[in-house]
């Protein structure tokens, strides 16, 4: 199916924990284009990356992935 977009949160985790482009993608094993894709959203990792990525920032994947865009922080959105 084309059209499906996985939203994601790297860049702000990334953002957060002080970690460039080159770093996470050394820590996992891809090249830090890589990286710069999936966080554009021109790129949907596999799964097993998409683990490896929620592993790495220690949180849930739905923390990192979602199929629905994320609300904007301090929107007064709830997440469900």
């Amino acid at each position: 199916m084309s059209g499906e977009e996985v939203h994601n949160r790297i860049t702000m985790l990334r953002a957060e924990r002080g970690i460039s482009r080159k770093d996470l993608a050394a820590a996992l094993g891809v090249h830090y284009q890589t990286i710069g894709y999936l966080e554009r959203g021109e790129y949907s990792p596999s799964l097993f990356l998409a683990l490896r990525i929620a592993e790495y920032f220690g949180v849930p994947m739905e923390i990192v992935f979602s199929l629905k865009p994320f609300p904007r922080l301090g929107s007064g959105e709830v997440v469900s």
